[in-house]
């Protein structure tokens, strides 16, 4: 197995005040005594705290965007370009995320285009994807994760930023979360689809991370499973229980790499 980094980000989607993302960066992210050559960890807060968190983190822990716009600079109200994450000196974005795809109607050649874009203007992407319950119900999960990995593909220009996010749809926020078993059996088929429609290389150093009601409860047995990469997590990274993800995360990694 290749030695690949793990990743843990903390996507904070809409939520959050200046006094709350202090509180939450200085009693818990900041003290959390990990190696972080062997973890890396990237928090998302709400685009109008961004420069306010990065003031606040330590170094080692990056901030990202939780998404990018389709369109440069120009006359797109409310939009967030590229450039202008750029501009602040974030490396980092979120695109894909399921809330995006289900509320705002963004489509996997959207989706692509946007990681196109994004890569292009030299950010790397947390590339979201995953099946809602229907499609799990219906037996058709590998189908559907096949189909916006094939769009994911035609985007991406560079894999070596871009982290791939297996997102059950029917898992996030719910408090129901895939078993192990289930995370790396389609975690598992994500790595043999790279394998056969991208390289050999890209499988094997492509990071697979699980999102959908990750906790402090099953991150040990999650990340255990060994195409399981890390975590795209949410409501607990707004908690002190993000601390122990964390520390799992870690744990399991110096257990495989002493």
């Amino acid at each position: 197995m290749a030695h690949r980094q793990f990743f843990v980000g903390g996507n904070w989607k809409s939520n959050g005040t200046q006094a709350s993302v202090r509180e939450l960066i200085e009693q818990v992210l900041n003290p959390t005594q990990i190696d972080f050559a062997r973890v890396q960890v990237v928090v998302a807060p709400v685009s109008i705290h961004l420069q306010f968190a990065r003031s606040l983190l330590k170094p080692e822990i990056s901030v990202s965007a939780q998404n990018c716009s389709l369109t440069g600079p120009g006359a797109f109200t409310g939009e967030v370009a590229a450039e202008q994450i750029i501009d602040l000196g974030l490396s980092w974005t979120i695109l894909g995320h399921s809330e995006r795809r289900t509320l705002y109607g963004e489509t996997d050649d959207v989706v692509s285009k946007k990681v196109n874009r994004a890569l292009a203007h030299g950010l790397s992407v947390i590339a979201c994807f995953g099946e809602n319950l229907q499609e799990r119900e219906a037996n058709v999960t590998l189908d559907v994760v096949a189909r916006q990995l094939a769009a994911l593909k035609e985007g991406i220009t560079d894999w070596s930023k871009v982290v791939l996010a297996y997102e059950p749809v029917w898992a996030i926020g719910t408090g129901r979360n895939a078993t192990p078993e289930q995370a790396q059996e389609v975690h598992a088929m994500i790595r043999n689809w790279l394998g056969t429609n991208v390289s050999a290389e890209v499988a094997a150093h492509t990071r697979v991370i699980y999102g959908g009601s990750v906790t402090d409860q099953n991150a040990a047995q999650l990340i255990a499973q060994p195409d399981v990469d890390g975590f795209l997590v949410g409501g607990a990274s707004l908690k002190p229980a993000f601390k122990v993800i964390l520390e799992a995360t870690n744990a399991h990694h110096l257990a495989q790499f002493p």
